[in-house]
């Protein structure tokens, strides 16, 4: 970079922050466990579970903001007791997350389309869904998309959640850690299919699970230095920062709410019973 202006040679180091991984799941993941119910080929992901083992990959880069997506189709026929994994995490007992669970049933029975969020090692925010569709005969894309003003998960294209930054007020918003992405296939049978009362059918073994055309259009982070970096408004290739993308156009709106109106099956801010009557802060927000 000899003979570059300072200016010029800041504007290169900061363009670099922007990421964009597409596809080849070889390239840009590692197995955490179950290396042989693990099949990697191009874009092409298989996940394996049996009796003996499960399987779990992570990206080898973290990020901090922007938008992940992966086309996934579920274990097909009877699922109960299994789980499928996709989500972001950083890592220690204050760590962020951003998740989309799968959980299986019998056969003929839905899905549990199972969504969190942690913010400093703070959980317990779940929403969830009945799919629309069958995500076991064909594959379907979910999309996180994260921004110093929101979280959005997304399926097929249609927002179904929305998690909007209040750290002003008191309520933490994960903008400070980079996140690894994950995908994983292991057995739950002990609360995944109607509180643990439907366990897993091992004579149907293995149960499999794909995934296809991972993408990540996000910031990568480099240490501290990126909780600024990544959210600087000023940055041309910080895309996830413009307006645009803190808020849901009135379009989106209507689609996620025929979607929560019809198919969401149980929201964390409306649970009494459980939080005996104090509710979270952010269920008194407006998140969208």
């Amino acid at each position: 970079m000899a003979g570059l202006g300072a200016k010029t040679l800041l504007f290169v180091l900061v363009a670099t922050l922007a990421t964009f991984v597409k596809a080849d799941f070889k390239k840009n993941m590692i197995v955490t466990w179950g290396k042989d119910h693990i099949g990697m080929t191009g874009d092409n992901l298989r996940l394996v579970l049996d009796k003996s083992a499960g399987s779990a990959i992570r990206s080898k880069v973290a990020h901090l903001f922007g938008s992940v997506e992966m086309l996934i189709k579920l274990v097909p026929g009877n699922s109960a007791g299994t789980v499928a994994a996709y989500y972001l995490s950083s890592t220690g007992s204050a760590h962020d997350e951003i998740d989309f669970e799968f959980l299986g049933n019998a056969t003929g029975q839905p899905y549990t389309i199972h969504t969190n969020i942690f913010a400093q090692g703070k959980g317990n925010r779940e929403q969830q869904f009945r799919p629309w569709f069958n995500p076991t005969t064909g594959f379907h894309n979910y999309t996180i998309h994260w921004n110093p003003s929101e979280v959005v998960w997304f399926v097929d294209g249609t927002p179904i959640r929305v998690f909007r930054n209040y750290e002003k007020e008191g309520i933490a918003y994960p903008n400070k850690q980079g996140m690894k992405v994950f995908a994983s296939l292991w057995n739950a049978d002990d609360w995944a299919t109607q509180g643990g009362r439907v366990k897993t059918n091992w004579t149907l073994a293995p149960f499999v699970a794909e995934g296809r055309r991972y993408k990540a259009r996000a910031c990568l982070w480099q240490g501290p230095v990126s909780i600024k970096q990544c959210a600087d408004t000023t940055v041309r290739s910080n895309w996830w920062t413009s307006p645009s993308f803190s808020q849901l156009t009135p379009s989106q709106l209507t689609r996620m709410q025929k979607i929560r109106d019809g198919f969401m099956i149980y929201d964390y801010c409306k649970d009494t019973n459980r939080f005996k009557g104090v509710m979270p802060p952010e269920c008194s927000k407006r998140q969208f």
